[in-house]
């Protein structure tokens, strides 16, 4: 039992450290988009400033184009970022599948154990019963 107690408690770890690098994921690419959101917004304010918004102007702020380079590669970044995420989420699904096994596994041996004793229970009633009835013959 002390081993199965301890493989449980092995699962649990690996399910919390899943749900961890899930949440560090999710929590990168929202920075990222917020990163984006940003850059969008400074690029809005050069073009502006500039009065031009066709990229391919000489005249077009470097400012802009760096910026805009910047969210390109943040978008990169994102793209395999959700990739990472579906694997991470996939070993999370599977890490909870197999803690619930050896959950389950658990919970029957220890529901096969408290039939036992209560079996046992039942029969030592059952010994004092006969032993009273023939007594009280």
């Amino acid at each position: 039992m002390k081993s199965r107690e301890s493989l449980i408690r092995l699962k649990r770890f690996q399910v919390d450290e899943k749900r961890r690098q899930v949440g560090q994921i999710e929590l990168m690419v929202t920075e990222f988009e917020g990163m984006i959101r940003d850059l969008d917004a400074q690029i809005a304010i050069e073009e502006e400033k500039a009065g031009i918004s066709d990229i391919g102007h000489f005249a077009y702020p470097t400012f802009a184009k760096a910026a805009m380079q910047r969210k390109e590669n943040l978008q990169v970044s994102i793209d395999d970022l959700n990739e990472q995420l579906e694997r991470a989420q996939d070993q999370l699904r599977e890490a909870v599948a197999d803690m619930k096994k050896v959950e389950m596994l658990e919970e029957r041996d220890h529901l096969r154990e408290q039939a036992a004793r209560d079996q046992a229970e039942q029969d030592e009633l059952d010994d004092f019963a006969m032993i009273g009835h023939r007594r009280g013959r």
